[in-house]
C-alpha cells in the first residue's frame, strides 16, 4: 500500500509526489498518457520563476526526473474511478489494476476545447496556442487569429493586441458573448478585427507551417481566407472530473468546488491544479496546488 496516490502527472500531480516523497511518504503517480500536461504543448516558457527560457517538454522532463530520484513510482495507465474504503483508499483502472493508498490526490487536470478540424493536433505549438500569456511573445509584431467570443477570448485578444500588429477575432455565434467592459476595451483598439457569425472550415499551411484558416460566414456560406502568423483558440475547457462526483462536489462546469485547501468532502481525498475551481490557470499556480495538496495528505496520514 502506498502512502499517497496522485492522479495525473502534470505540474501539480508530479509536485504532490515530490512534496510527499520530500515528508517520507512514499508516492505513487498515475498517468493516463504523458507526464506534463498541458504544459508539454508551450514550444517554449519564460514565466517560470528561476528559468529565464526552457520548453514545456523540458520541464516535464525535469520534473519527472526529480521525482523519480526521490523515490515516487509511476504507472501509464487510465483511471476509471476511487473506491474510499475509509482508512485507505483503491484507485482502479480501465486496464484491471487496482492501487491502495492512505490518501488520493486527484489531479487530472484540463484539456482545451478543439476545433476538430484535420491536422489540428500536429498544429499545437506550432501555430496553434491557447495562452497568451505563455506564447503571446512569440508573436510579437505579427497577426494572429483568435477563436472564440467569451470572457477567455477576449482577455486573451487583449494580451495579445499589447504586443501584436493585429489581432483578428473569429467568434462563430453572431455576437461576442464575454463581458461588455472587456469588449469595449478590446475594440476600441485600433490593431483589433472582428468577425461574428463565422465559422473556421480549414486551417492552412505552406511548406508544413501555419499561415492561416478558412473561414465561412453563417448566413451566406461565403468562405474567405484569413492570412496570419498563429491561432489563438480559447473555446473553453474540458475538466475530466464525472469519474469522481461521488467523492469531490463538482460546480456547474464540471470542476471541483474546492477553495485554496485542496480539500474535498472525503476525508483523504484531495484536488490540485486545473481540474480544481479556480480564478488563474497557470504553470505556477498548478505546482502551488501540489504542494498545498502534498503538505494536506501528509498530515492527514500523520494523524491517523
Amino acid at each position: 500500500m502506498y502512502d499517497i496516490i496522485v492522479v495525473g502527472g502534470g505540474p501539480a500531480g508530479m509536485t504532490a509526489a515530490l512534496y510527499a516523497q520530500r515528508n517520507g511518504k512514499s508516492a505513487l503517480v498515475i498517468e493516463k498518457a504523458g507526464f506534463g500536461g498541458q504544459i508539454t504543448h508551450s514550444p517554449k516558457v519564460e514565466n517560470y520563476p528561476s528559468r529565464l527560457s526552457m520548453s514545456g517538454n523540458e520541464f516535464a522532463d525535469e520534473l519527472f526526473s526529480q521525482i523519480l530520484e526521490q523515490g515516487a513510482e509511476f504507472e501509464i495507465e487510465t483511471v476509471c474511478g476511487i473506491e474510499d474504503k475509509g482508512d485507505y483508499k483503491v484507485v482502479l483502472t480501465e486496464e484491471g489494476s487496482a492501487f491502495e493508498g492512505k490518501a488520493v490526490i486527484i489531479a487530472t487536470g484540463v484539456k482545451h476545447r478543439m476545433l476538430g478540424l484535420e491536422g489540428e493536433n500536429d498544429l499545437v505549438g506550432e501555430g496553434i496556442s491557447f495562452c497568451a500569456v505563455c506564447d503571446g511573445d512569440f508573436y510579437k509584431n505579427k497577426t494572429v487569429c483568435v477563436a472564440g467570443g467569451g470572457n477567455s477570448a477576449l482577455q486573451e485578444a487583449i494580451l495579445l493586441s499589447d504586443k501584436c500588429s493585429k489581432v483578428i477575432m473569429l467568434q462563430d455565434m453572431p455576437y461576442f458573448t464575454g463581458e461588455q467592459r472587456l469588449q469595449d476595451v478590446l475594440f476600441a483598439r485600433e490593431n483589433v478585427e472582428a468577425h461574428t457569425g463565422v465559422k473556421i472550415e480549414k486551417l492552412l499551411t505552406e511548406n508544413g507551417e501555419f499561415c492561416g484558416v478558412e473561414i465561412s460566414k453563417a448566413e451566406t456560406g461565403e468562405k474567405q481566407i484569413v492570412n496570419c502568423d498563429g491561432l489563438f483558440v480559447a473555446i473553453g475547457l474540458v475538466p475530466e472530473n464525472e469519474p469522481f462526483k461521488e467523492l469531490a462536489e463538482l460546480n456547474d462546469y464540471g470542476y471541483f468546488d474546492s477553495g485554496e485547501a485542496c480539500t474535498t468532502k472525503t476525508p483523504g481525498i484531495f484536488v490540485a491544479g486545473d481540474c480544481r475551481s479556480k480564478m488563474i490557470r497557470q504553470i505556477t499556480t498548478a505546482a502551488a496546488d501540489g504542494t498545498i495538496a502534498a503538505l494536506a495528505a501528509c498530515n492527514y496520514i500523520n494523524q491517523q
